[in-house]
């Protein structure tokens, strides 16, 4: 196996940086790939965190994969990106310097923007050596999302890879135009797009589901034998989301809320208020349906039409 140049040998872990940008200043901008293969050929797992610079809770996820050393195979291969997007690490935002997603120019282009040329490279020097990949997110902005994986319909085959990975939630969602997880499906990889948590936050609950869930992936792909530990972890059957809308606010003001994401909820429930700041006018937030709660706007200040939630209905629901 060569990626990047760089031959990966049997048994040993090694550390390959994509080079491809440079700051304003000429310093290099290096993107760490961390490759440990196993001595027995097998599945190659990747873990990729870090798309969205901001939504470090997928960072945590893969670093303590890493710290504990769960990325270490008996039989295959794991790689880990635990931060793709280093320019909007490094200032905090989604972004790239361009203004670009991207997550939304796969599968990239040599000679085009910067998000599209550091696509290229993934799509081109990395995702070819890959069966799986986890693909680690959290929410956007101040939404909360519970732990869920995000798959097509029509696969059983990643259904059932979804249900081993164990979250709250297994979410039935189209891909997005020209996102990652839409090129990598086009080109024959399983992915499973993993969103837990909100961006520059981390939580705890979020980082021990995506931990859990990566050891149960390996377990299941016969990658390493992690049987005792998962012995000792609290298991609950995912709940299967047919479908999903956003419960938006009918008027602006100040928004509360009372009840926990993953809750289920009834419709007519009262599950927060909005008011304005002088004691005058208070609106209670009622569901429109029945359903669980997928992701929680967790904004203090909402604007008339802003997302409040976003609700999941199942088949009991639909």
């Amino acid at each position: 196996m060569t990626i990047l140049g760089t031959e990966i040998r049997p048994g040993k872990q090694t550390l390959i940086n994509l080079d491809i940008a440079r700051l304003h200043t000429r310093a290099k901008v290096e993107v760490p790939v961390i490759v440990e293969r196993s001595r027995e050929d097998g599945p190659v797992l990747l873990l990729n965190a870090g798309i969205h610079g901001n939504e470090v809770n997928g960072v945590e996820i893969v670093r303590e994969i890493i710290s504990k050393k769960i990325n270490k195979p008996k039989r295959g291969t794991v790689i880990c990106i635990p931060v793709l997007n280093v320019f909007g690490f490094l200032s905090q935002t989604r972004e790239f310097p361009d203004g670009k997603d991207l997550n939304r120019v796969f599968p990239g282009s040599k000679n085009g923007s910067l998000a599209s040329i550091f696509a290229f490279h993934l799509m081109n020097n990395i995702l070819p050596h890959v069966d799986y990949c986890i693909d680690f997110h959290t929410g956007g902005a101040n939404r909360f999302n519970s732990s869920q994986i995000r798959i097509s319909r029509g696969n059983p085959e990643l259904l059932e890879l979804a249900k081993v990975f164990n979250p709250r939630f297994i979410v039935f969602a189209p891909n997005r135009e020209r996102s990652f997880r839409q090129a990598a499906t086009h080109v024959g990889k399983s992915v499973l797009l993993f969103e837990g948590g909100k961006s520059l936050d981390f939580h705890k609950r979020i980082t021990m589901r995506g931990i859990r869930g990566v050891m149960q992936v390996m377990n299941h792909l016969g990658m390493r034998d992690f049987s005792e530990e998962l012995a000792q972890m609290e298991m609950h059957e995912s709940i299967i989301i047919e479908q999903s809308s956003w419960v938006r606010a009918r008027h602006g003001g100040l928004f509360r809320f009372h009840i926990k994401d993953g809750a289920r909820v009834e419709k007519g429930e009262t599950i927060g208020s909005i008011s304005d700041p002088y004691g005058k006018f208070e609106h209670k937030v009622r569901m429109p349906a029945g359903g669980h709660i997928l992701g929680l706007n967790h904004a203090p200040i909402v604007y008339q039409g802003d997302a409040l939630l976003h609700l999941g209905s199942t088949k009991r629901d639909t």
